[in-house]
C-alpha cells in the first residue's frame, strides 16, 4: 500500500471530520430511519429512502476516510526548512504577465481547498513549483494556455 503525504494540520482535519461521522452524524441518521420505519409503508416514504440515501454517503465516507487516515504519511511542514518547493512549503509566486501576487501552501490532494490557499500537489501549478528555489521562474501548462510564474518565497510554517 502506498502511502497517502498528508500536513499534520490536514491529518487533524480529516481525523475530526471521521470522528464526527462516527459519533455525531452515523447515530443521528440510524435514529431517522429507525422514525421513517414507525410511519409505515416503505415503498413510498420519502423520509426512510432519504435517510437510507444520507446513511450510504455517510457509511462511503467514513470507508474513505479510515483508508486516508491509515496510509497517511503525517509531516509537519514546521519542522522542514529550506528555499526549495517541497510538499508542505508555503510559496509565494507572482504571475509574470499580471504581476499578481498569489500565495498557496503544497498540500496532499485530500486536504486541497482552492478558496484557504491550499494546492493539491498534484496540480499542474505545484507540479511545476516542487523542486524549484526562490527566484526561479516556471512555466505552467493550463487549459487557458501556458502561465509564467516567479516564485517570491518559500515558507515553511
Amino acid at each position: 500500500m502506498d502511502q497517502i503525504p498528508v500536513t499534520k494540520n490536514g491529518f487533524e482535519k480529516l481525523s475530526a471530520e471521521l470522528n464526527n461521522l462516527k459519533t455525531v452524524q452515523r447515530p443521528e441518521v440510524i435514529q431517522a430511519i429507525a422514525e421513517a420505519r414507525e410511519h409505515g409503508d416503505l415503498s413510498e416514504n420519502a423520509e426512510y429512502h432519504a435517510a437510507r440515501e444520507q446513511q450510504s454517503f455517510i457509511e462511503g465516507r467514513i470507508k474513505e476516510l479510515e483508508a486516508v487516515t491509515g496510509r497517511a504519511q503525517v509531516i509537519d511542514p514546521s519542522s522542514m526548512s529550506g528555499d526549495s518547493v517541497k510538499f508542505g512549503a508555503t510559496v509565494t509566486i507572482v504571475d509574470e504577465d499580471t504581476d499578481e501576487e498569489t500565495t498557496y501552501q503544497i498540500v496532499g490532494d485530500y486536504e486541497s481547498d482552492m478558496e484557504s490557499g491550499k494546492l493539491s500537489m498534484s496540480a499542474p501549478v505545484a507540479r511545476a513549483l516542487i523542486g524549484k528555489s526562490e527566484g526561479d521562474s516556471v512555466t505552467v501548462r493550463t487549459p487557458k494556455g501556458a502561465r509564467d510564474y516567479e516564485i517570491l518565497k518559500v515558507e515553511y510554517k
